[in-house]
């Protein structure tokens, strides 16, 4: 009989049935668990728990979590987020809500693993078995919302009907860009873009010549500039999603000694001066561009943006991986660059049936997707 745990820590679950419900992945039990160490340590960040099914004591699926005190505003960018923020000053209580988020703040996609044993009928058992248990949860700890944070339809096994069916509303989460590079070389990849990108990328490239590309794996004393020039970069994006894009102080050193090899970190020298770094998650078949910092005016004045793409271009033809994952920010040079968007989702419900039945009927207008600047235009784009 498959029964469901909640635990205080990813690391309470071993790390070998984590892993075989997650296999292949470089945001693994060891990443997750650095990220929630450090957090604790810090005082900064979120702090993440799990869930688990077990049949007979082994376990059979995985799902991390974490609390967060969410401001509705949260999507909103710009002049309304100006707005937002003013109604936040008056009157705090009325734009935040206590959430459970099924996912991680550490990761752009909902990491719901399961026994590769187990058919679609078991993991449907599995899941269900699971989602009551966070449902319970939730109550017990009086959130307002249980959040389903960033499942994507095409890999959901219909887990996203499921919630539906039980009530929860669908938004629109930012999708994730990928990249894929079923190039012999860097030449056909470039030829596969249109004229005008291809002669903006060269052009830039040429102009690149002081710049100094270093491949690290360990950054033993780099962790602080490392930190300061992604915080430098998410100032400059002119996006605010709050909590969510927070790491805490020590992430970059304490994912580097959690994955060793599987963390590369791509520096950019001008000179003796760190200008940009690109923290890159290696697997057999993906590379997850997940951070990039630079240090402002000098990465313009370089064209490190462009630099750095191709050179991750690059590190995913040499070694024969044929997909690029590169995030939920600046849609616009990605989808320039051959990008293709994956669609996200949130599946939320509210404990108060009548707030619930307001949200289902307000979803199509909340989704992230829609006050993404980039996406919106887009968008108006695609209706012209």
């Amino acid at each position: 009989m498959v029964q469901a745990r909640i635990l205080a820590d990813i690391a309470d679950i071993a790390s070998t049935a984590w892993n075989a419900c997650l296999p292949g992945e470089a945001e693994c039990h060891a990443y997750y668990s650095a990220c929630d160490a450090v957090a604790a340590e810090t005082g900064i960040g979120l702090r993440m728990a799990a869930a688990c099914a077990e049949d007979g004591g082994e376990v059979v699926a995985v799902a991390p979590f974490f609390r967060l005190n969410y401001r509705l505003d949260t999507a909103l960018q710009g002049k309304l987020r100006s707005f937002g923020d003013a109604l936040f000053r008056h009157v705090p209580g009325l734009v935040t809500l206590k959430l459970l988020c099924v996912g991680s703040p550490y990761a752009e996609r909902c990491h719901l693993g399961f026994s590769p044993k187990l058919d679609a009928a078991g993991r449907a058992a599995a899941f269900q078995v699971l989602a009551t248990a966070l449902e319970r949860q939730a109550a017990e700890e009086g959130a307002h919302l249980v959040v389903w944070k960033d499942l994507a339809p095409a890999e959901d096994d219909g887990f996203g009907e499921t919630l539906k069916q039980a009530g929860f509303a669908r938004l629109g989460s930012l999708p994730v860009a990928l990249l894929d590079l079923p190039f012999a070389d860097e030449a056909t990849y470039l030829a596969s873009l249109s004229a005008a990108t291809r002669k903006d990328i060269k052009r830039k490239l040429a102009k690149a010549d002081e710049v100094r590309i270093a491949v690290h794996t360990e950054i033993t004393g780099l962790e602080r500039e490392i930190g300061d020039l992604y915080e430098a970069t998410r100032a400059q994006s002119g996006l605010d999603y709050g909590e969510l894009e927070v790491l805490p102080p020590g992430y970059f050193g304490a994912v580097s000694r959690a994955l060793g090899e599987r963390a590369v970190f791509v520096l950019y020298w001008i000179g003796e001066e760190l200008a940009a770094f690109n923290l890159l998650l290696v697997e057999p078949d993906r590379v997850i561009d997940k951070f990039l910092g630079m240090r402002y005016p000098l990465a313009r004045e370089h064209n490190l943006y462009a630099v750095s793409w191709m050179a991750n271009v690059r590190f995913c033809l040499e070694r024969g991986i044929p997909r690029l994952q590169s995030g939920q920010t600046a849609y616009a040079s990605k989808l320039r660059f051959g990008s293709r968007l994956v669609p996200s989702t949130l599946h939320v419900r509210h404990r108060l049936a009548p707030l619930q039945w307001a949200l289902r009927s307000l979803s199509p207008w909340l989704g992230f997707e829609r006050f993404d600047p980039d996406l919106a235009a887009l968008a108006r784009k695609k209706a012209a």
